[in-house]
């Protein structure tokens, strides 16, 4: 589907707007899913299920645009559908099924509102992507491009290694949570999180176009609030947190 792009820049916009407005709201609501789930939120879907229905249609949406654009010679355009890809891969078809959360669950609420959110937020990258983006092949030289990809590699991989040693806190039959010790843990509360800030800010640079741009904003909107709200509960869970820790930005934040 073509939107003119006039409509396309209006649309990104009001995206914006609402992503800011999502952010104060998140300071003061906690997203009841994880370790704040609550059935006052309407019914429930196991934790496995909700995150798989939850990621999948940023894959399968993306996917569509990556076969579409395939034919197009738009190689720097395959790379950039290629990225998302791989990280959406793991959040859908890996991620969820490490989990050690068996009993654990989220409000069908929350699982539906990702569902809209990944819609829209792929649905504006992969239509960028495949109408609007133009990059020669100088942009694999360009600093934007270099840097951006470090950055989202880094990041990426902060974010596997933070989740891989939040997984493996507990055995297989645990379901009680514990204080992260260790590497970037010693450091911030959430490096997950701080990893995939660093994931899409890379991947905003190294695409610089608006829906990207869009993304990292929606991505800082949903995750410092979130951030901010596991360490209030390891302070509140735990007398012995460390006091010096700080939530998702080193010394920060």
């Amino acid at each position: 589907m073509l939107i003119p792009f006039s409509t396309y820049q209006v649309i990104f916009y009001v995206w914006i707007a609402i992503a800011v407005c999502i952010f104060f709201l998140l300071l003061k609501v906690v997203a009841p899913y994880g370790r704040h789930s609550s059935a006052k939120w309407g019914p429930l879907i196991a934790n496995h299920y909700g995150w798989l229905l939850m990621e999948l249609p940023a894959l399968a949406v993306m996917v569509f645009f990556f076969v579409k654009n395939f034919s197009n010679d738009k190689t720097a355009v395959e790379i950039m559908i290629g990225l998302f890809c791989l990280h959406y891969f793991n959040r859908t078809v890996i991620f969820p099924f490490r989990l050690h959360t068996r009993g654990k669950k989220m409000p069908v609420l929350i699982m539906f509102s990702g569902v809209f959110f990944n819609i829209c937020n792929t649905f504006l990258l992969g239509n960028y992507f495949t109408h609007f983006a133009k990059y020669d092949s100088g942009w694999f030289t360009d600093i934007r491009f270099i840097t951006g990809i470090i950055l989202f590699f880094i990041g990426l991989w902060i974010n596997w290694k933070a989740d891989n040693m939040l997984i493996h806190l507990r055995k297989p039959n645990e379901t009680d949570y514990k204080i992260p010790q260790g590497w970037l843990f010693n450091l911030v509360s959430c490096p997950n999180l701080m990893g995939e800030l660093i994931e899409w800010a890379g991947f905003a640079i190294l695409c610089w176009n608006m829906p990207a741009l869009a993304f990292f904003i929606w991505t800082a909107a949903n995750l410092v609030p979130r951030a901010m709200a596991h360490h209030r509960w390891y302070k509140n869970k735990f007398e012995n947190y460390p006091a010096e820790r700080k939530a998702v930005l080193p010394y920060l934040l």
